[in-house]
């Protein structure tokens, strides 16, 4: 497809026959009866569910139904997303790279466990947590050019996309992120209080001079891995059949598509990964990190000095990690490849106790207060999806995938794609109910400014005020049971 050229997406599924379609629309439907647990509720990955105990490790199992010499794979690709990069040049040929700016040397480092990652509270660090940098349009050519989905938005012309904390060994990082907190009382229906906080960023210490005034500061906590790969499988059209733009039912939700390109094809894709549904693939989602948190070029992002740009000289003039012999970029292929693979088969855990009494009321209040309106509980994935193991699933993600206006409170002024500063993509909900386990924290939200999950739900307006209100409508035992389904998930 060219660019400029308007996306065509199928509006049906394009991958079943009659029989699989009647079959998916009945087993996909809202359930009624929340008497008992669900047909399958509990494999909330389907058949890829990882039934290990629970652990600090929920979170880094491969797919339950890939082949023994997939195993393998994964295995590669874990070790490299564990891998410690450094600074060129280096006697490790093979992992040097770093940089020259950076926020972290692995993968890891950032999703911790595969899980998500925390803002810098007490002596935690905030090395899982960094800041985008950009601004909109200033003219009419800018216009075209974010029209046409060339670009997402326009850098920093000092800094680039993102603020990066950390630098190799002689040469300035650029800055400091800083966070302050103010204060919120929010008063539920039963007069219990709950204190949120909002937070204001800034950035102390700019080694490079100052920051364009019209740039933004958009705050990110790494979010956890599991289930991408059952994501990546849904059918272009069972998402954007939940799209409504321009509320024509008029229930007051309006989830919209999110367009992008294909880094590699240029090719318009549906965007269905990232806080802002940015990025329409997995390998599209690690080729960024890769060369925008570590600096570490690959084929699909062949920048060899990351973030660095042509006002930071120091920077441009550092050494690569480019060895001639293994490739063109500092994590040629396979490494790409690799890293994507374990990306799209790490396992969703199964469901704990769908079947409790107060676990079965919690959903029913869930559903009874609109949630499910964003947060889509289940999906089939396509017959034809490229890695069997992701074809012909039904899974549990609780989302919809769409961008939606959540309000001025969560606001951060920044446009990605067609995603503006109120909008942000409904984040799926599986495997929330681990976050504690696998993280030792309870930091929630694209920002982790919501110490737990009622704070996280009290922060959601514009588009889901109504789901938020109803739910600090709610008595006590009644908010409790909700959450206890959402921790169950």
């Amino acid at each position: 497809m060219a660019i400029g050229e308007s996306p065509s997406f199928p509006t049906e599924r394009t991958d079943l026959s009659p029989k699989d379609k009647k079959r998916v629309v009945g087993v996909t439907r809202p359930t009624q009866n929340f008497s008992k647990a669900e047909n399958f509720e509990t494999m909330q990955g389907g058949s890829a569910t990882s039934k290990a105990i629970v652990n600090g490790d929920a979170f880094s199992h491969f797919s339950a139904n890939i082949t023994f010499a997939e195993e393998e794979t994964f295995k590669l690709g874990n070790a490299l997303f564990r891998k410690l990069w450094v600074s060129s040049p280096s006697s490790t040929q093979a992992s040097d790279g770093l940089g020259p700016l950076f926020n972290a040397r692995a993968c890891q480092s950032c999703h911790l466990k595969d899980g998500r990652g925390h803002p810098p509270e007490g002596t935690a660090d905030d090395t899982s947590m960094f800041l985008r940098l950009a601004r909109d349009a200033r003219d009419a050519k800018e216009q075209q050019i974010l029209a046409r989905h060339e670009a997402l938005n326009f850098p920093d012309v000092t800094y680039g996309k993102q603020l990066q904390e950390l630098a190799v060994p002689g040469l300035a990082s650029e800055g400091t992120m800083k966070i302050a907190y103010e204060d919120v009382p929010v008063t539920l229906g039963d007069g219990e209080v709950v204190s949120l906080r909002r937070p204001t960023y800034s950035v102390e210490g700019l080694k490079y001079g100052p920051l364009e005034p019209d740039v933004t500061l958009s705050p990110r906590v790494a979010p956890p891995m599991i289930g991408m790969g059952m994501i990546q499988a849904i059918h272009e059209a069972d998402i954007l059949a939940k799209a409504d733009p321009d509320d024509a039912d008029g229930d007051g939700i309006s989830g919209k598509a999110s367009l992008v390109r294909d880094h590699r094809t240029r090719e318009l894709k549906l965007g269905r990964f990232g806080y802002k549904a940015e990025n329409a693939t997995i390998r599209d989602q690690s080729a960024s990190a890769f060369v925008g948190d570590m600096g570490i070029s690959n084929p699909d992002a062949p920048f060899n000095q990351g973030d660095c740009t042509s006002s930071q000289q120091a920077c441009l003039d550092r050494p690569t990690g480019v060895q001639e012999r293994l490739g063109a970029t500092e994590a040629p292929d396979p490494v790409l490849e690799l890293v994507t693979f374990y990306s799209e088969n790490l396992a969703v855990p199964a469901r704990r106790d769908p079947g409790d009494p107060k676990v079965l009321k919690g959903k029913e209040l869930f559903y009874q207060s609109g949630c499910v309106s964003c947060h889509t509980p289940k999906f089939v994935t396509r017959r034809d999806a490229e890695n069997k193991a992701h074809a012909f699933q039904l899974v549990w993600p609780y989302s919809d995938f769409l961008l939606h206006d959540m309000g001025e409170g969560l606001a951060d002024g920044q446009r990605v794609g067609v995603a503006d500063g109120r909008e942000w993509r409904t984040q799926p909900l599986w495997g929330i109910g681990l976050t504690e386990t696998v993280n030792e924290h309870t930091f929630f939200l694209h920002d982790g400014r919501a110490r737990n999950l009622t704070e996280a739900i009290l922060w959601h307006e514009g588009e889901a005020q109504a789901a938020r209100d109803a739910f600090a409508s709610l008595d006590r035992d009644d908010r409790i049971a909700l959450i206890a389904f959402l921790e169950s998930l």
